[in-house]
Parts: structure tokens; sequence; C-alpha cells
């Protein structure tokens, strides 16, 4: 457990992040990182993104683990939940125990309540005077954000959203191109992920895990293995050859 004061964690946080976006960066690994930043730092059990497309639809982006990504999927699905009230009202969702918002969201509750989340809040992701998406917040425990947790988590959320618009300079008339950019990102990540899941026999966040640290070990964007890894029929062998190398390496089997 660290115990430096988390004025000093927060601060190291948003360095090491806006270091990464001085760098060259893949988005997706950069958001999952910020999800679990948020989670250790708010001291919550995980952490989603939601991104809006062109239209006005969301996507998952990133998330702390699946349990979230099933979660914030659930929401989507349903067009229900603090997600998306954050999202289309451009307000903060500040959710101390889901059990008193099933006349609310009736179909979310018991899903959230199912997944072992008791408490759920959602910031609005901010740009260019449009709001671009929601972070999501879930706790196994209830509990309110403090005024302190909410400013930690907004920060998070607006890096995010200069994380996603970093390619092009943030007014309206740009919003489209890395809006898709990172999209289409997270879908070849999802393919990948769900696709070494079944060629390896383990979890999915098991190789999501693997995906990223085989990434960050050759230097490379996840999306640019994930990519590799899904069409290209040539590289493929080489990729699967890597990762499984890996695996063995951590234990699997």
């Amino acid at each position: 457990m660290n115990d430096d004061p988390r004025e000093t964690r927060v601060l190291s946080a948003v360095v090491t992040l806006v270091d990464s976006l001085l760098d060259d960066f893949d988005v997706v690994d950069l958001l999952t990182e910020l999800t679990e930043r948020c989670a250790e730092l708010l001291d919550i059990a995980s952490a989603g993104f939601l991104l809006a497309d062109p239209l006005q639809q969301l996507h998952l982006l990133a998330a702390t683990s699946e349990r979230t990504r099933d979660i914030e999927l659930f929401q989507l699905q349903a067009e229900e939940g603090p997600c998306i009230e954050c999202y289309r009202t451009g307000e903060p969702v500040l959710i101390a125990d889901i059990g008193t918002q099933i006349d609310r969201w009736p179909r979310f509750v018991p899903a959230a309540i199912e997944a072992g989340f008791t408490s759920v809040h959602a910031l609005p992701m901010r740009a260019a005077g449009a709001v671009l998406g929601a972070l999501g917040l879930f706790d196994a425990e209830p509990g309110d954000l403090s005024e302190a947790d909410q400013l930690v988590a907004q920060t998070l959320a607006h890096i995010a959203c200069v994380a996603v618009l970093q390619e092009l300079p943030p007014t309206p008339t740009t919003l489209v191109t890395p809006l898709r950019s990172a999209l289409s990102g997270r879908i070849q990540v999802e393919q990948a992920k769900g696709y070494l899941s079944e060629v390896l026999d383990m979890s999915m966040d098991e190789a999501f895990r693997l995906l990223r640290t085989h990434s960050r070990m050759r230097g490379e964007h996840l999306t640019d293995v994930a990519r590799r890894l899904m069409r290209d029929r040539h590289t493929r062998p080489e990729v699967v050859r890597a990762l499984m190398e890996l695996a063995r390496g951590q234990g699997h089997r």
C-alpha cells in the first residue's frame, strides 16, 4: 500500500499521464491506465470511459476490468444508467447507494447489484464546449464522492479528453476524426483480446493484460499489436508465438 499523501499521489499521476501525452502514446492503453488511476486514487473498485461517436452514440473506450466493461455495455444496451444520464445532461450523476435508484433505472440497478456494485458515479468528459462522453466510477461499498474526489475524477476525465483529441486542435469542427480513431482502436483491441482469450485459453482480463505487457515490452502501440494480430495473416503467427512465450513466462499453461 502506498503511504504517500493522496495529494502527492494525485500530482504524481497527473505528471506521469501528461508526460505520456507529450510522447508517442496509444489512446486505448493510456485511457485504460487512467481508469486504473481512478480506482487507485479514489479508493474504488473500478472505472470506465464511454465515448460518443459523431452520431452521439456512446461506446465503451476503456475499463479497469471485464466486470466493469460488462456493466458499462449493459448501460448502453439498456439505454439507462448514470453514465447515459451524465452524457445527456452534461452534469455529474452521483449515487451513493444504487439500491435507492430502482425507480429511476429499473433495468440497470439490478444488473449493477448483481455485478457486485453498490455505489456508482458518473462525470462528464468535456472539450471544445461539447460533452464527449462520461467517466463511470464503480464501487462495492456505498459512499459519496467528496468535493476533492470529484475534482480528482474530473481532472482525470479532462486528461482523457486531451488524449482523445491529441491529434487535432479541440474545436467542434475537428472532433470527428480523433473520436473515430479512438473508437476504431478500441474495437481492434476488443477483437484481439477475444481471439487471444480463446487461443490461449485464458480470461479476457488476462488476455488484455498480456497484450498490454507485450506491447510495452516491444515499445509498440497496443492498437498496432491488436491490428497485426487480427488483420495481418503474415505476421499473426509471429505475434501469437511471442504472446504464448510471454504467457508461459508469466505462469500460464
